[in-house]
């Protein structure tokens, strides 16, 4: 992963504050620039792998209107400057709680906190750790074939088997570019929801597949994302998702993993796992297996026709564009566990096994 290093982080946060003071010494308005962040600033090229940030930025200029958002801007950059400079760091809840010292520029809730962080993410093209701001959120757990190579608080190093952590598993750190890894696994299964995680290291499936489980949890964290990331790097092996059957699972934590996001474009090219592939659950495994269902909600439909109108990834790959008009269709969802209406071992002894037979059938 290639990154500025932090005294360069500090030292651009100084000069743009200079530029601005500058400006305002000569009575002229001050602004700042930022990529937009959403889908409809982003391309996908095959090639590349992810979601790339296109030539759209919005600019804060100095007005009585933005006086309080600009104010925001420059404390938590002076905020993250303190932060470098004292090697230090923050997590996202404890800047949000600082700000309370700000005055009128304080926020009054941690979305507004969060949003700022992200726009000067995306301004000096670097990520939060970087700025020394760390997410409180977990970043996945692992169980299977791995070997954590890590250090402890002294430095010394440590060797973690990702196979004996007997009922629990091994969790994901916040920061994961100092760790390496071990492995003579075959595939690693990313899987969405920690009720079908568990259910598959109750049965031992990585012992018997030779593989790393990871559960994301939901839609993955940074972290997860970039742990995942590193080790198909460093192992060369496949990724293969494993989530629910909706637009949410699909787009959300699945095309996240895959490609990234709108709203974090400036970041994707690191947090993203191109060579991921999608194991199921497709609408069509609900017609293979006779899986038990919901009726597509409101939100779900509207994800998916946005999805087809909108979402670059989708446009790319007729493959999902066709699942998508499949499940519209049906007018269906379905979830991981609804594979137990056969059996809790099912998915271990049948849907997984049958699946991993034709791996190349997998959506892209």
């Amino acid at each position: 992963m290639t990154q500025r290093n932090e005294p360069a982080v500090s030292e651009k946060i100084k000069d743009t504050a200079k530029a601005i003071q500058e400006k305002i010494l000569k009575r002229q308005k001050p602004s700042m620039s930022a990529p937009v962040r959403s889908l409809g600033n982003v391309k996908y090229q095959a090639s590349k792998g992810y979601f790339e940030i296109t030539g759209k930025n919005k600019t804060r200029t100095l007005t009585v209107n933005t006086v309080k958002s600009f104010a925001q801007t420059l404390k938590m950059m002076s905020l993250s400057k303190e932060l470098i400079d004292a090697d230090n760091m923050a997590t996202k809840r404890e800047a949000y709680y600082i700000s309370k010292n700000w005055g009128k520029a304080g926020f009054a809730e941690q979305p507004e906190s969060d949003t700022v962080m992200d726009d000067i993410e995306a301004m000096f093209g670097v990520n939060r750790e970087q700025l020394k701001f760390m997410p409180e959120e977990k970043g996945g757990d692992v169980a299977g074939k791995l070997i954590v190579l890590d250090k402890d608080g002294k430095g010394n190093k440590l060797k973690i088997d990702c196979t004996k952590f007997g009922s629990g598993s091994y969790s994901v750190p916040n920061s994961v570019e100092e760790l390496d890894f071990k492995s003579d696994a075959k595939f690693i299964l990313a899987i969405e929801t920690s009720g079908a995680f568990e259910r598959l290291k109750k049965y031992d499936y990585w012992d018997k597949q030779d593989c790393i489980l990871i559960s994301m949890g939901g839609v993955p964290t940074r972290a997860c994302r970039r742990f995942i990331r590193r080790l198909s790097d460093k192992l060369r092996i496949p990724v293969y998702a494993f989530v629910d059957g909706d637009p949410y699972g699909y787009f959300n934590i699945y095309r996240t993993l895959k490609v990234g996001s709108g709203n974090a474009a400036h970041l994707n090219q690191f947090f993203c796992v191109p060579k991921a592939s999608f194991l199921g659950v497709t609408p069509q495994d609900i017609i293979d297996y006779k899986l038990p269902t919901h009726p597509l909600k409101d939100v779900d439909i509207k994800r998916a026709k946005d999805a087809l109108k909108n979402d670059p990834f989708v446009k790319h790959f007729p493959q999902w564009q066709a699942a998508m008009n499949q499940m519209l269709k049906m007018g269906v969802r379905v979830e991981q566990q609804a594979f137990a209406k056969h059996g809790l071992d099912f998915i271990v002894t049948e849907y997984l096994p049958r699946k991993l037979k034709k791996t190349n059938l997998f959506l892209p």
